[in-house]
């Protein structure tokens, strides 16, 4: 029998529909206070986040994002925050000169972080009751979010989550994923099974939608393509560069 660490996680699914009821402040400092211990490369400490109650700056996030509902109806939107500007503050207390948020790694290692972070918010939620949804939507105008943040340079918002009591009403199933002999890879890269997973989990995503009555939602081959077939946030690069971001290989 699973315990309750890995039944949540198996259980995981992105909450779109929050009841309005309110997000204790006590709560919301644990989820906060159990996130920060996750572990960042170096312990640089080079994630900060912005968390947002005002109704009003949630729905503008929400704007920027798009125009997500889900967005909106949070009760709590937490921005994931690359900050080379934290790191470059005591690089210069050293008496040196920060240079890897203008290399390749650099910006690496701040999604890495990123992605760590969101995850650690949305256990910490779980485990309380909470539900959360992962917002990559963000970047379809960083520049907007940074104006609305007062981001430094060095500083990127690179993913949030929404936060808030979960519907009763309106669960979402939990989406299946592909097969795990074609995502757990032993020993090498093995690209038949690759190939035979996305074919697998095409059928399977298909009849997932279909048991729900979302005979419009695409299959994963399509809908995969929908968005891989062009640069859908097609600012970013643009953003990451006028905040200072580069992607050099620094040598000595």
């Amino acid at each position: 029998m699973p315990n309750a660490v890995i039944r949540q996680m198996l259980e995981r699914r992105s909450i779109r529909s929050f009841s309005g009821a309110p997000v204790s402040d006590k709560d919301l400092q644990i989820i906060l206070s159990a996130a920060q211990q996750a572990p960042t490369s170096v312990n640089g400490e080079q994630i900060s986040l912005i968390v947002t109650r005002d109704k009003d700056t949630i729905r503008k996030i929400a704007a920027i994002a798009g125009g997500q509902p889900q967005v909106a109806n949070a009760e709590v939107f937490i921005t994931i925050v690359i900050d080379f500007n934290r790191t470059a503050h005591a690089v210069a207390m050293a008496g040196e000169t920060q240079l890897i948020d203008h290399s390749a790694e650099g910006l690496i290692v701040g999604a890495v972080d990123a992605g760590i972070m969101l995850q650690a918010l949305q256990m910490a939620a779980g485990s309380l009751g909470y539900g959360t949804t992962a917002i990559g939507g963000i970047r379809n105008n960083p520049q907007a979010l940074i104006e609305l943040f007062g981001l430094p340079p060095r500083t990127f918002p690179l993913v949030g989550t929404t936060l808030g009591v979960p519907d009763p009403d309106k669960l979402p199933r939990i989406k299946p994923r592909v097969p795990l002999a074609s995502f757990a890879l032993n020993e090498r890269y093995d690209e038949d099974k690759v190939i035979a997973g996305i074919c697998d989990y095409d059928l399977t995503l298909r009849q997932w939608w279909d048991a729900q009555g979302q005979f419009d939602m695409p299959s994963y081959i399509k809908g995969t393509a929908g968005y891989y077939k062009a640069d859908y946030f097609p600012t970013v690069g643009a953003a990451l560069q006028s905040q200072g971001f580069a992607l050099a290989d620094i040598k000595d």
